[in-house]
């Protein structure tokens, strides 16, 4: 059922199922998705007796920014304050946390930061807190590659772009990135529609500049970005997924993440899947989670 919460600097639309006195789950999507990538992920949560909470990210879907004078940021730290105070506004007081893509970095980051408020974490690709300090140094060719996309964002060219043709540049990383997923016009329709949200284009350029140190964050945030950029460690139970057709990731996903983990961590892979795994994997997904309960 969607629902409307107002938390912090957003009216936050959100998908909601299960018994409200039910361990509480939250399913936070990635860039370029939303919620829809839960559809087959949720049903099995509530059979399990779960409260599941699918929130859709600043600038997707129905989500709405409460005032026009909010910096329209996509910075790491912004979706992990969003997620916070989503918890708060729901009075949830700790939740599994699971995500991929931009959900599961905020999702790292409240596991990372606030780990009392954190039940266990499942997150596609393992440790992605973004390393700002160290993003000018060059990757290996191969995972290079993999973020044209982020390198064409950082131009005009690439704000025109996205703004001119959003849904055809969503609908070709989706193939890109799970070149195993067989999806139709109408599976990617009914997620594209997030893409009409008038902030998305914005919040997805700076998020992608950002990370890179080429535009400032919200200063709101900064204390929290000093903090992320020492990498700190998650000592909450984790499973990591890792896709083995992922488009996108670094070669070898998750393989060399555990240092970044203290607490009970388990990593696992998944044949043949991209990069939006609880829309190409929902059972191995939706078992993470319930391991983790």
């Amino acid at each position: 059922m969607l629902k409307r919460v107002i938390a912090a600097d957003l009216n936050v639309a959100f998908e909601e199922a299960g018994r409200a006195d039910g361990a509480a789950v939250l399913l936070l999507h990635g860039f370029p998705y939303d919620v829809r990538a839960y559809d087959e992920v949720i049903p099995v949560l509530v059979a399990a007796g779960c409260r599941v909470i699918a929130p859709y990210l600043r600038g997707f879907g129905a989500t709405r920014f409460l005032s026009e004078r909010t910096p329209r940021s996509g910075q790491q730290a912004a979706l992990a304050h969003d997620l916070l105070a989503l918890m708060d506004a729901l009075a949830i007081p700790s939740a599994v946390l699971a995500g991929y893509d931009w959900g599961g970095r905020a999702a790292c980051i409240v596991a990372a930061l606030w780990p009392q408020r954190v039940v266990g974490l499942v997150s596609g690709g393992g440790y992605n807190i973004q390393d700002i300090p160290a993003s000018a140094k060059p990757d290996a060719p191969e995972n290079e590659f993999r973020f044209w996309y982020q390198y064409y964002f950082h131009s005009e060219r690439g704000r025109a772009g996205l703004a001119q043709s959003r849904r055809e540049f969503g609908k070709l990383l989706w193939r890109l990135w799970s070149p195993n997923w067989q999806f139709d016009d109408a599976t990617f329709e009914r997620t594209a529609a997030s893409f009409d949200n008038p902030d998305f284009v914005e919040v997805v350029i700076h998020s992608y500049r950002h990370r890179f140190g080429l535009v400032a964050g919200d200063p709101r945030f900064e204390e929290t970005e000093r903090r992320l950029a020492t990498q700190p460690r998650i000592s909450v139970p984790t499973v990591a997924l890792d896709g083995a057709g992922d488009g996108v990731m670094p070669i070898g996903g998750s393989k060399w993440h555990a240092a970044f983990f203290t607490g009970r961590y388990e990593r696992r892979v998944i044949p043949l899947a991209g990069h939006d795994l609880p829309q190409e994997a929902p059972a191995e997904f939706a078992a993470a989670v319930l391991s983790l309960l």
